[in-house]
């Protein structure tokens, strides 16, 4: 399937890859595609910016729902500085020794994908054909993350108030102009 797959489609599933990694991800999800399709400068991405979406917002997004985000402000407040506690820690057990290992994947090592994701680029196999497509797109991704209409990508765009139909006409013009 992915000899299919544009260079920009491509480039989407290598930074999906690339922000698990940053966002300590064992694995790589819906909200991965759906960031790394942000960071693309391709007409897909300006019609998902055009729904409101920012692969910042989209990452801080998902870092507060998935519960990776620890408030230094209030710990603070208490008199708590993390960066020290972590210095602390590392000077006296090593470098990461506060990281899960169940959630820090090996550098440079290989991150599966969820199922989920899985079949949101078997979806855009599908988008593809149904569009009689000959490769797959960056956009046919997007199209496939709302065919498959659930995981935690779809959960950022249910919050942030956009209209999946809506998104997914501007994606299909984007695609077939």
């Amino acid at each position: 399937m992915f000899e299919r797959f544009t260079p920009e489609a491509r480039a989407v599933v290598v930074g999906a890859q690339q922000e698990a990694r940053t966002l300590r991800s064992p694995t790589i999800g819906t909200e991965h595609l759906l960031i790394a399709l942000l960071r693309r400068p391709t007409p897909s991405a300006s019609a998902l910016t055009r729904h409101g979406l920012t692969a910042d917002d989209v990452t801080a997004d998902v870092v507060r729902l998935t519960g990776d985000d620890l408030d230094a402000d209030a710990l603070t407040s208490v008199g708590i500085d993390l960066d020290s506690v972590r210095s602390s820690v590392e000077a006296a057990f090593g470098p990461g020794a506060l990281d899960d290992p169940k959630r820090k994947p090996e550098r440079g090592g290989h991150i599966p994908f969820t199922p989920r994701a899985k079949k949101v680029l078997e979806l855009s196999l599908r988008e593809a054909i149904a569009m009689k497509s000959r490769s797959i797109a960056d956009g046919h991704i997007a199209l496939g993350l709302l065919r498959e209409g659930e995981g935690l990508a779809m959960k950022v765009l249910h919050d942030r108030g956009v209209d999946p139909f809506s998104l997914r006409q501007d994606l299909a013009l984007v695609l077939n102009p």
